[in-house]
């Protein structure tokens, strides 16, 4: 699945689940903080591993060179999974998603 592609599919999932909150509470605000909190879930989940944002955040602002792209290929081509496994980045995607899930989770019941 192309990086696209995970990203429609992400934002469709989005929709469907602000939709049940919507109908559950009858809220628009806490459909806004659904709205909020999944963006940002999905910009961290999915973003860092497209070839543009995995690279220096200093590199951001300009863009992808030859070499760069060269060397993203060549990353590609030597392993088969989508994501890239690294366990510090591990570790902050559980504490802060996990810690923002469970009050948008709060918000949501009250």
């Amino acid at each position: 699945m192309t990086n696209e592609a995970a990203l429609r599919s992400s934002m469709v999932g989005l929709a469907l689940v602000m939709v049940l909150v919507w109908l559950w509470t009858q809220s628009l605000k806490k459909t806004v903080v659904t709205y909020a909190i999944g963006v940002s879930l999905i910009a961290g989940i999915v973003l860092p591993d497209w070839d543009f944002f995995d690279r220096s955040f200093s590199r951001w602002t300009y863009p992808v060179t030859a070499e760069e792209r060269a060397a993203a290929l060549s990353r590609k081509s030597q392993s088969s999974s989508r994501f890239r496994v690294y366990p510090m980045r591990m570790v902050v995607y559980v504490t802060v998603y996990g810690y923002a899930v469970y009050r948008w989770w709060m918000f949501v019941t009250k």
